[in-house]
């Protein structure tokens, strides 16, 4: 009888956790990295899923830490703002997809202080951000 008492509440608990794992709002996301610009047609390309965790970016669990961390990761900056006149190179990427059930259209560049802090936000889910 124990052993029937046990396989019914792991049975319980599996379903529970998959029911909960079932209602979280969705984060499916296609990141195109192009290192040399969009005007040129080198790009690489990842996928993230969260809940649970996968996808090719580097590291898919640190990738959806990042985004659970962030109320609107990928926010463009606010009109107003002032920035920097620093530009750092010619990489850009394009994010789309669901965000936590949301749909999501990101494009990141490296021009501008407000824009590598941007892409500087997200590092872990985009990969691609300048080192220099």
């Amino acid at each position: 009888m124990t052993r029937i008492a046990a396989a019914l509440a792991t049975t319980a608990l599996l379903g529970a956790v998959a029911a909960q794992a079932a209602s979280q709002p969705v984060t499916t996301l296609a990141i195109a990295f192009y290192p040399k610009g969009m005007s040129q047609p080198e790009v690489s390309r990842y996928r993230l899923r969260c809940n649970p965790a996968s996808g090719t970016v580097p590291h898919p669990a640190r990738a959806c830490r990042t985004l659970a961390n962030l109320a609107h990761p990928f926010a463009p900056t606010p009109p107003g703002t002032f920035c920097t006149a620093l530009a750092m190179g010619p990489e850009e990427a394009i994010v789309t997809g669901r965000l936590r059930g949301s749909p999501v259209y990101a494009h990141l560049r490296v021009q501008g202080g407000c824009e590598i802090n941007r892409w500087r936000r997200v590092a872990n889910v985009v990969p691609g951000f300048p080192s220099r």
